[in-house]
């Protein structure tokens, strides 16, 4: 196990510049904190390259590790790296999954421009949670390795493949492979008064502001809404994509 304790060294001088996107998506690699999210990262195979601890770490003994290499830096050094205000004692360095995915029968989700790394984590959770068997994400998104997303999809982005992808590209594939594609928008049915697939679906949930764009409503077999029964004049993107995912699930109007 090695020990750093210099910032001029060269593994900590490449894992600090990790938290900038451009280094992540220049180098295939991003950070993972905690030991939950760490662990989870361990059970897919060559995904966990390196493990970063405080000195003061104490490792569990079924602790996974894998091959993975270790490290040790001082408190100063690890408070640098890590991004959280309490930080859990243990980092890893991650490789981006080349996640690929052949457009099938199935349910999909389709994510266009959220840009808030709360709501995106949370989306992919629900997603995760929903047996939803695939996630395209679109342009606009917010980095899926942005600590932010990671921390709130706990582990969720290692349980189903998320691809960056031309979601009318996706739409137009989905399509042709017989899936029922429903956009979410203020203007649309009512859920509970559309006959719909519960088996073979996609969704498409839009910007938090702006929705879903125009263009992309305009390929839907059917747009929907979530009515609003209070005087609140819209839902919170990852409450609405959760009740839509499951509602979406349920058996279909006879």
């Amino acid at each position: 196990m090695k020990r750093i304790e210099s910032p001029q060294n060269q593994h900590f001088k490449h894992w600090k510049k990790l938290h900038n996107r451009k280094w992540r998506e220049k180098t295939g690699e991003y950070l993972l904190e905690g030991p939950h999210l760490i662990q989870e990262a361990m059970k897919k195979p060559d995904i966990v390259i390196s493990l970063i601890y405080d000195e003061g770490f104490r490792q569990r003994e079924n602790w996974m590790k894998n091959n993975a290499d270790e490290f040790i830096v001082d408190t100063k050094l690890f408070k640098e790296l890590a991004q959280t205000e309490t930080p859990q004692g243990i980092l890893a360095v991650c490789r981006v999954m080349d996640e690929q995915l052949i457009v099938k029968q199935g349910r999909f989700l389709l994510i266009d421009s959220v840009q808030d790394p709360g709501n995106l984590g949370t989306i992919i959770r629900t997603a995760d949670a929903c047996g939803m068997d695939g996630v395209y994400l679109g342009a606009g998104c917010v980095d899926l390795y942005n600590q932010k997303v990671l921390r709130s999809a706990q582990g969720s982005h290692f349980h189903l493949p998320i691809i960056k992808s031309d979601l009318t590209e996706v739409v137009n594939d989905l399509k042709q492979a017989g899936a029922t594609v429903y956009g979410s928008s203020l203007q649309g049915t009512t859920l509970q008064n559309v006959a719909h697939s519960c088996e073979n679906f996609a969704l498409i949930i839009g910007n938090e502001g702006n929705g879903v764009d125009e263009e992309l409503l305009s390929l839907t077999d059917v747009n929907v809404k979530i009515p609003i029964y209070g005087l609140a004049e819209s839902m919170n993107v990852a409450v609405a994509s959760g009740i839509l995912m499951y509602s979406l699930r349920t058996a279909p109007l006879a």
